[in-house]
């Protein structure tokens, strides 16, 4: 039997008005008045965030070296935030259940905010020569801590506030959308982390003026944000979220999410470093360099999340597809690269290749269940890109060490086992197809 797209509530809408169903459906996706400014704010904290850990991760390299430590430690030194940042999401999205959606995207902001504030201190009294180097570097990483641990409040209750509130007619572009706030951040973040290495506060500029903005996003946040107020459907019910991830419908969209996203991973630990390394420069004089080949893959994510996603109508099997041949392309010109420009081509189509994938799995597994596991499900797949960030770019830096081209074989392996299961394992091959009429899924809340 031909599966049909099932009726929701603006269906119901637009039959009110005069129009069938398949009109609604064929129109792209434009967000009510009622949700436009949450959807707007939502993507504002996401954007915050981004920027502040892209310009953070532009400079750690030249901080890195400055304290005259090696890349591997400096690596290694954000492994315990990732490792809080992989095993809190599934707290902030019970939490988030009960206590409303936009309280933990605040406690997201706060946590983001004051990491960044210890940081830039830490920076600054270490490279003062107040304290020493070991000392500065474990004060970073008790305050990037601060990050991993609250941190993840904000896209897992971001990703669920925007599944209760779209249908499944929009909930891929609408996803697709919000991912793009990861893209635009890491745009604005490489571009104006080198304005702000000044005289004075130098290379913890960037921090300091990274928590300033958080500090504006927290409050403008709280005072416009409306009610993050969960559906009763989500509420009544046990939803079975520890073992979650062992459901069928959710376990193929984990391992693909970690493939895909550990290749992303290891380039942006490794970027900053192989940059420094083709352009031969003092860490200060190569920063600039660091945020052109930053900004050229933020460009390529955001051209793919607001550009062709929409302009392909692509649904989240496409974008599975898609993304795991870019990941692919851009490893292996990475691998090859001998200057600056190889390096920047490269990473760049990953960066297209990720913009594909990240709504792709984000919404299939958001599609593949019903309104009570949407908080649940966010918060599994804010962990697996936390887990993400655990180990493989301590590997991946430890392997650029090694030999240049080594972590982006690496990455190349995984991103073919990442097309492979995208045809073969049913819920990736079939991610985002409607469901039959008997499944009609909740309507979404105003």
């Amino acid at each position: 039997m031909a599966r049909l797209p099932s009726r929701s509530a603006h269906d119901d809408e637009a039959m009110a008005e005069g129009q069938s169903p398949a009109v609604v459906h064929t129109k792209r996706f434009r967000v009510p008045e009622g949700r436009e400014r949450a959807f707007m704010l939502l993507f504002v904290a996401t954007m915050t965030a981004a920027a502040g850990n892209t310009a953070l991760q532009s400079v750690l390299p030249a901080i890195g070296r400055s304290f005259e430590l090696s890349d591997t430690v400096i690596a290694g030194a954000f492994a315990l935030s990732a490792l809080f940042w992989t095993l809190t999401p599934g707290l902030w999205a019970r939490l988030s259940d009960v206590h409303g959606r936009k309280n933990m995207v605040l406690l997201g902001l706060a946590g983001f905010t004051l990491s960044m504030i210890g940081i830039g201190i830490s920076v600054s009294v270490g490279l003062a020569g107040l304290i020493g180097s070991v000392t500065a570097l474990v004060f970073i990483v008790v305050s990037r801590s601060l990050y991993g641990i609250f941190g993840s409040a904000t896209p897992t209750a971001s990703q669920a506030y925007i599944a209760d509130r779209t249908n499944r007619e929009e909930r891929t572009e609408a996803m697709s959308v919000q991912a793009s706030a990861q893209g635009l951040g890491t745009v604005i973040g490489p571009a104006l982390a080198p304005l702000f290495v000044l005289p004075i506060v130098g290379l913890a500029g960037p921090l300091y003026v990274f928590a300033a903005v958080g500090v504006i996003v927290w409050l403008i946040v709280r005072r416009y944000l409306p009610s993050g107020d969960v559906p009763r459907q989500a509420i009544g019910g046990q939803s079975p979220t520890k073992g979650l991830w062992k459901d069928p419908r959710v376990l193929p969209f984990l391992v693909y999410g970690f493939l895909i996203t550990s290749t992303q991973a290891i380039n942006i630990s490794v970027l900053g470093f192989h940059v420094l390394d083709e352009v031969a420069l003092p860490p200060l004089q190569a920063q600039s360099y660091v945020g052109i080949a930053m900004l050229a893959g933020a460009a390529a994510t955001l051209m793919a999340q607001w550009g062709l996603i929409r302009i392909f109508r692509l649904e989240p099997k496409d974008l599975i597809r898609w993304g795991a041949v870019l990941a692919l392309g851009g490893n292996l010109i990475s691998a090859i690269a001998q200057d600056f420009y190889g390096v920047v081509l490269g990473y760049a189509v990953m960066s297209l290749g990720l913009g594909f994938a990240r709504p792709g799995f984000m919404a299939g597994s958001s599609l593949a269940l019903d309104a009570r596991d949407q908080g649940a499900v966010a918060g599994l797949i804010v962990s697996v890109m936390g887990l993400c960030f655990l180990v493989p770019p301590v590997l991946g830096v430890a392997l650029y060490e090694w030999t240049a081209p080594a972590p982006f074989i690496l990455n190349g392996l995984m991103a073919i086992a990442g097309l492979a299961i995208a045809f073969v394992w049913h819920p990736l091959a079939h991610a985002g197809e409607a469901v039959d009429p008997g499944e009609t899924p909740t309507p979404p809340v105003p």
